[in-house]
């Protein structure tokens, strides 16, 4: 009798294996959605640290990262780490990649400006296009509804996305809106984020790679019944489970630079919705 020949896993990509976490998720015993929660909050940590760091940052065993891995029909936490891994290479060049992408596509040639500008500014077109055609505009108008009858509106947004929540915290201040922006400077950012009180409303702003900080923070205000509306790019985003809603941004790329158009068009929307519909409650 010859031995059954063994199927690779179910998913072999980041996307479907988080649809599969989707699917299975909900029946997992608690420890294994821990650890869930951790991989879809963190998961550049699960691709660059060890079994034992993992388990450690997740708050498990690390026999638990195998039974996790093992839920999900791969052999064990190694060849579910090669996926991550794989979502690193793939989705996060380091600047000099960049750099010589762009240099591949003659942006370094005698037309560099031409090139460049040209480059971006069609990225920036396709980012508005697909805004326009997949946003759920009755979700804005919730949005602005939430925001406008807020006692003060909380920003949350890190590293890529800061300038968006920083120009919202601008915004509010100039239409009268009150406004708190979370900076995270010297890493306070979840003291700050905690004076969300009953009557406040949170925007959340993330994007792949995830923020760690700014998921956690946006989880433990959606956890204290706080509405939370999350900007971010997808209903596979971490982001979209600990919302009250979720605005989809997906910004297209020139190079591996991605466009911040769509980002920065949407939260004017709310930035001027809020402060229309707040002035007419008053």
């Amino acid at each position: 009798m010859t031995s059954p020949v063994q199927q690779d896993p179910p998913r072999g990509d980041f996307d479907g294996f988080v649809a599969l976490l989707r699917e299975r998720g909900p029946s997992l015993p608690k420890r294994l959605r821990q650890v869930a929660d951790y991989a879809l909050a963190n998961p550049d940590d699960m691709a660059l640290n060890t079994a034992a760091q993992v388990a450690q940052q997740a708050g498990v065993q690390a026999s638990t990262l195998v039974r996790f891995a093992q839920a999900l029909d791969y052999s064990g936490f190694s060849e579910l780490q090669q996926l991550f891994r794989s979502r690193l290479r793939r989705h996060i060049p380091d600047y000099r990649e960049r750099l010589a992408a762009l240099r591949d596509e003659g942006a370094a040639g005698p037309n560099m400006a031409q090139v460049l500008l040209d480059g971006f500014v069609e990225a920036s077109r396709s980012s508005l296009s697909r805004l326009q055609s997949t946003i759920r505009y009755r979700d804005v108008d919730m949005a602005t509804d939430l925001l406008a009858g807020a006692g003060t509106i909380v920003l949350i947004g890190a590293r890529r996305m800061f300038p968006v929540v920083s120009y919202l915290a601008y915004a509010f201040g100039k239409l009268g809106i009150r406004a708190v922006l979370v900076d995270n400077v010297a890493s306070l950012g979840p003291e700050q984020a905690s004076i969300a009180r009953a009557g406040d409303v949170v925007v959340a702003v993330s994007c792949a790679p995830y923020t760690p900080a700014t998921v956690a923070m946006a989880a433990e205000a959606h956890g204290k019944g706080i509405p939370v509306v999350a900007i971010t790019d997808g209903a596979l985003s971490p982001l979209a489970q600990h919302c009250s809603l979720w605005l989809e941004v997906e910004e297209a790329d020139y190079g591996a630079f991605r466009s911040m158009s769509a980002s920065f068009a949407l939260a004017m929307t709310l930035a001027v919705g809020t402060a229309e519909k707040a002035r007419h409650d008053a």
